[in-house]
């Protein structure tokens, strides 16, 4: 059924994705709703990670904290949510443990190891199984009123089978090395599975009210260029093929896509070439190379400060969002402002706004 939202007050980062010149750069923070806030933990109570994110009013109140909190300094809103989730649709269990972040208990181990072949054929019913994501992207929609689009994301599959081999988060990724060079046809088929999942998800999140979805490849960073191309590229590039395709047989419109393969620098001219309308770069590009290695390519920005900085002086802040509007062009297109990866956890907000307020006063200019 088609949902009757709120006619759109600002629209800044829906037109700078599509390519066109605006008045001044807009900006999103990526983990914007988060840690950072004490109004996140007062929300989140006791309550477990995951049950917030299965929890469409929680979910939506903690998705507004930070527009409610920096209202006109954010121009997009990000679903609370998580990339996991489709782990867990597909079968495994997922945790959050307190200190330590997200943990597989029985990770998959080998192609022999049983859970693998299960996991594999499972008919997962991404409409049923994530539900409550959508129902908390439709009720947000409603909340904003407006004010700023709502962004719906996922995992990318290389980022999302590494969590699924690993058992969680890891500095060495010896379970991903071992799959990619002892089981390749293996991972390529999860990957696959993953991929399709990943394209009906994004899909049902539009359908639900998403304008613009995230592919967050978290852990493009640690795949050589060979390995890249080989295990993520492909299946970032089906989900920006297939993904349109999908929602134009759905009889939806087709919203912009961005592609965040953090890490993965050294194929940023080939990441151009995905299909996707948005690249974002993290901190350790320099936006100046970035913008020489586009070219003439319609291809949009995001980022891409050091997270570090807000943790600087308000010197630091100035210098590093004017380095950084210089490097992009100035902000009047082809640049959404952002930061090079998700903010951290000890971030004072009032660091956060001025580094928000900056962007705008530098960009508007």
């Amino acid at each position: 059924m088609a949902h009757n939202f709120p006619p759109m007050k600002n629209d800044l980062v829906l037109r700078t994705a599509w390519g066109q010149n605006v008045e001044r750069a807009p900006i999103w923070i990526m983990r914007q709703a988060g840690r950072y806030l004490p109004e996140y933990h007062e929300a989140k109570g006791n309550r477990d990670f995951f049950a917030c994110c299965r929890d469409p009013e929680v979910a939506s109140t903690l998705t507004l904290q930070p527009i409610d909190r920096f209202a006109g300094l954010l121009d997009a809103s990000i679903i609370f949510s998580d990339i996991l989730v489709i782990p867990q649709a597909m079968g495994m269990v997922v945790e959050m443990v307190d200190k330590k972040g997200p943990h597989f208990p029985q990770p998959l181990k080998s192609p022999e190891d049983g859970q693998y072949d299960k996991v594999l054929a499972k008919d997962v019913n991404v409409a049923d199984e994530l539900d409550y994501v959508y129902k908390a992207i439709t009720l947000t929609r409603k909340k904003l009123d407006g004010r700023v689009p709502l962004i719906g994301f996922c995992g990318a599959p290389w980022t999302l089978f590494c969590y699924m081999v690993e058992g969680g988060g890891t500095k060495l990724f010896v379970e991903s090395k071992k799959w990619i060079y002892k089981y390749p046809a293996e991972t390529r088929a999860m990957l696959q599975k993953i991929t399709e999942i990943c394209v009906e998800y994004l899909a049902l999140q539009v359908k639900a009210g998403a304008q613009m979805i995230q592919v967050f490849d978290s852990w493009a960073g640690e795949l050589s260029p060979s390995t890249f191309k080989k295990f993520s590229e492909p299946y970032l590039a089906y989900i920006a093929k297939h993904l349109p395709a999908k929602l134009k047989e759905m009889g939806l419109e087709i919203v912009p896509m961005i592609v965040f393969a953090k890490g993965a620098n050294q194929s940023i001219d080939s990441i151009c070439d995905l299909g996707y309308n948005v690249v974002g770069l993290d901190w350790l590009v320099d936006p100046a190379e970035a913008v020489k290695i586009r070219g003439d390519r319609k291809i949009v920005f995001q980022g891409n400060a050091d997270p570090g900085v807000l943790y600087g002086t308000k010197e630091s802040i100035s210098e590093t969002v004017k380095e950084m509007v210089n490097g992009f062009g100035g902000g009047k297109g082809g640049w959404i402002a952002n930061l090079g990866h998700g903010i951290t956890p000890f971030v004072k907000p009032d660091d956060l706004r001025f580094y928000l307020e900056e962007i705008q006063r530098l960009t508007s200019q």
